[in-house]
């Protein structure tokens, strides 16, 4: 198995980019594997990691179907319910909404 190779943060050469880079210019990482790593150092904990991927050999991004629409509506949908819409996503922390976690507090 081959090392990857490591560049410092923002020195990375031209011709790679992050899985969010692809993103926002409309690609995917399609399958290949990681062709690079950044690393950022930090002063208390070991050096942050962003893997890059060669952007020559990404794929356009795939549209979105009806279907997909309809389960990402629904899984949003989920993460907003409690007993009813919550208006907000539901931390997972609570795992129910304000007024139910801290009824004494909603209670006027």
């Amino acid at each position: 198995m081959a090392t990857l190779p490591v560049y410092r943060w923002r020195l990375a050469p031209d011709g790679y980019a992050t899985r969010r880079q692809l993103r926002a210019r409309g690609l995917r990482p399609g399958g290949q594997d990681v062709a690079a790593q950044l690393e950022r150092p930090r002063r208390r904990r070991g050096p942050l990691v962003a893997y890059l991927y060669r952007i020559d050999l990404a794929k356009p991004v795939r549209p979105m179907t009806q279907a997909r629409w309809a389960a990402l509506a629904k899984a949003n949908t989920a993460r907003r319910t409690c007993r009813r819409d919550a208006g907000y996503v539901i931390p997972a922390s609570l795992g129910m909404c304000a007024p139910c976690a801290y009824p004494e507090q909603y209670a006027a």
